[in-house]
């Protein structure tokens, strides 16, 4: 329970000091607005002291899920800036006045070794200042929020809200993407829908516009499909997830296919007792979803015969000069955000352009090597190990059991499997989605543990 300490004097004289200087940047990104915003100050500060939580998940939505791109209305206002710096004000002071309870779990000690090693990677990488600006500008942010959220997310409304918003966060993006979709808007290659793309936004690539969506389409069957959920709720979680599966269609993306296949197959491996059906099922869905998503009409990966397509080809070509940079580099890479920079080095193909790589595991081993790859792995077996006992710890009976963290159990699982899939064929190393989810299973198994301990402790007496 936060607990707000005045008695403190030099905690007061801090606060103030970080009062002043987040008014002083806030004044700076938004000066047209600062008289009215010293207005609200106080109130400002009181509530974000009061709701770290929540304004860490305000943080990722936007930050994420790129509402103030989606909606550019919201651009001049900075929102991404402002609660970054609210979120830290107030993960700072509650730390400060030890109203956080932390801990320290393997997971977070393999991420930490992991973040060093981007860390040291962009110091040393080939295109030091590309490397620095991802590494200052993304992935610290990233590293901040994996710590902010397993140790904020504690209680059982948290997990609630956290699925309510991933939810309604998908709802909002898949719409935008349909509607852009309808009206012929941001469309690249002629067929393949985008969000942003005129205004430089991160969701103007189709493959990222999809594995944004799938992180909320986990969510919606998991809440669907979980048992002691109201038929209303499941009723609308199934038609979000439906405008979800279209939206992910209409980008054209085969790795958010796959990805958005990964997630159903699991679902219907949970609650379909006769597994032949699935097996049998498998073909004649993966062939409706290429009509449906219309890959043979994309001009980046058409099929001729049985030759394979250029963009496959090129995806080879990729891997294998992804490969021949951990060679050179196997302990620390090439460097966050320094493939492209360093492809035509390193391919032994060259049509004229540097290429992104296209696979999150070829990605990772050649911008931090053999050693960071192997690091990022046992960070994914232990999501899996977590996730797996969370699960069972809620089926063991009806006295464990919980809807909501229950469906956040399944979820995270849903969200692991669709990124090692999906992940394969889109570079999502160093972008939020498997962050979030390690933050997020971290946060169930600490609650998980402390609830077992509690249960425990209340039967001994």
């Amino acid at each position: 329970m936060y607990k707000y300490h005045q008695d403190n004097k030099i905690h007061q004289v801090i606060v103030a000091g970080i009062c002043c200087l987040l008014l002083a940047l806030i004044w700076h990104l938004m000066p047209a607005l600062g008289v009215g915003l010293i207005a609200l100050l106080p109130a400002l500060i009181v509530f974000s002291l009061k709701t770290p939580f929540l304004l860490c998940l305000t943080f990722i939505c936007f930050s994420f899920f790129r509402i103030h791109e989606i909606f550019p209305l919201l651009s001049p206002l900075h929102l991404p800036q402002l609660l970054a710096l609210a979120t830290l004000f107030s993960l700072g002071c509650n730390l400060w006045f030890k109203n956080i309870n932390l801990f320290f779990s393997r997971e977070l000690m393999l991420f930490s070794f992991f973040a060093l090693l981007v860390a040291i990677g962009a110091f040393m990488a080939t295109n030091r200042a590309v490397a620095m600006q991802s590494f200052t500008d993304t992935y610290i942010k990233i590293t901040i929020m994996v710590f902010a959220i397993s140790w904020l997310l504690a209680k059982k409304e948290q997990f609630r809200i956290v699925i309510i918003t991933m939810i309604f966060c998908g709802l909002i993006t898949s719409l935008a993407t349909l509607y852009n979709k309808v009206n012929k808007l941001e469309l690249v290659e002629g067929t393949r829908v985008t969000i942003g793309r005129s205004i430089g936004s991160m969701l103007g690539d189709p493959n990222d516009l999809a594995l944004v969506l799938l992180f909320p389409a986990g969510f919606c069957l998991a809440y669907a499909l979980t048992k002691g959920v109201g038929p209303w709720s499941k009723r609308l979680c199934i038609l979000i997830f439906i405008a979800i599966f279209a939206a992910i269609i209409a980008t054209q993306s085969r790795g958010g296919l796959l990805g958005i296949l990964s997630v159903c197959g699991l679902f219907a491996w949970k609650n379909i007792k006769n597994k032949t059906i699935i097996f049998a099922a498998i073909p004649f869905v993966l062939i409706f979803l290429m009509f449906a998503a219309g890959l043979d009409s994309r001009q980046s990966g058409a099929v001729e015969g049985m030759e394979i397509d250029d963009s496959a080809m090129g995806r080879l070509y990729a891997w294998q000069a992804a490969f021949n940079m951990a060679l050179q580099h196997p302990l620390n890479g090439v460097g966050i955000n320094n493939f492209i920079s360093n492809y035509f080095a390193y391919s032994q193909h060259w049509d004229g352009q540097n290429h992104a790589v296209h696979s999150t595991w070829f990605g990772i081993l050649a911008e931090t090597g053999f050693l960071g790859l192997l690091v990022f792995i046992a960070i994914i077996v232990r999501l899996f190990i977590l996730s797996s006992k969370s699960l069972n710890y809620f089926l063991k009976d009806d006295e464990h059991y919980c809807p909501v963290l229950f469906a956040n159990a399944q979820a995270i699982q849903a969200g692991i499997l669709s990124f090692c899939v999906s992940g394969s064929f889109l570079t999502m190393g160093f972008t939020w989605p498997i962050y979030i989810l390690l933050s997020m299973t971290i946060a169930l198994n600490n609650y998980v543990d402390r609830d077992r301990l509690a249960k425990h402790a209340t039967h001994r007496h």
